[in-house]
C-alpha cells in the first residue's frame, strides 16, 4: 500500500512550509497518523514532530445548461499536514 500519493503545493501550503515547517500531502484514505509519520520519515529523511489529518467527502455537483443537466463529482480524499522538526525542511523540487 502506497501511503503517500502526492504533495499538495498551493499558496497556503507554501506559506505554511516557509513560516511554520508544515507540509501538506494527499495520502491514502486507510492510512493512520503513525503510518503517515513513518512514510514521511523514510521518504524524505526528516524527523516528524506532529501529524494532522483531514478527511474530505465526495462532492457532487449538477449544472443546468443548454445541452441538459451536467453531473460531476470530485472524489473523496484524505489530506495530512505534517510538521517537521526545527531546522529541517522537505525539498519537493530536488529530483525533477
Amino acid at each position: 500500500m502506497s501511503i503517500l500519493i502526492k504533495p499538495i503545493i498551493t499558496e497556503k501550503a507554501t506559506d505554511q512550509s516557509e513560516l511554520l515547517n508544515r507540509f501538506a500531502f494527499r495520502v491514502d484514505k486507510r492510512a493512520n497518523k503513525i503510518e503517515i509519520k513513518e512514510a514521511i520519515e523514510s521518504a524524505y529523511g526528516v524527523s516528524v514532530k506532529k501529524v494532522r489529518t483531514m478527511n474530505y467527502p465526495l462532492q457532487r455537483s449538477t449544472k443546468h445548461t443548454k445541452k441538459g443537466v451536467v453531473v460531476g463529482k470530485i472524489g473523496a480524499y484524505k489530506k495530512a499536514i505534517v510538521e517537521v522538526a526545527e531546522g529541517e525542511t522537505i525539498d519537493f523540487y530536488s529530483n525533477i
